[in-house]
């Protein structure tokens, strides 16, 4: 086996493991975060509709640049 497989499996699962921290910060404060304009809310009664659609473009958004940005210094 060559050495060179085992640094870039290290750096892999380092990297993977500081998305899931920030992740998991993310998911903690994420209760206090105020609705970003463009999120759906519909309250009637019984019922409550969410669809976070403007986090979504947001999410979508910076995913995009972070894949650029990896794949420019890759």
């Amino acid at each position: 086996m060559k050495d060179y497989n085992f640094k870039s499996m290290g750096k892999l699962l380092i990297i993977g493991g500081l998305v899931l921290v920030v992740i998991g910060v993310i998911f903690v404060m994420l209760p206090k975060a105020p609705n970003i304009p463009g999120d759906v809310t519909v309250k009637r009664e019984n019922f409550t509709f969410y669809f976070p659609l403007g986090t979504s473009i947001l999410i979508s958004i910076i995913l995009t640049l972070l894949f650029y940005l990896f794949s420019r210094f890759r």
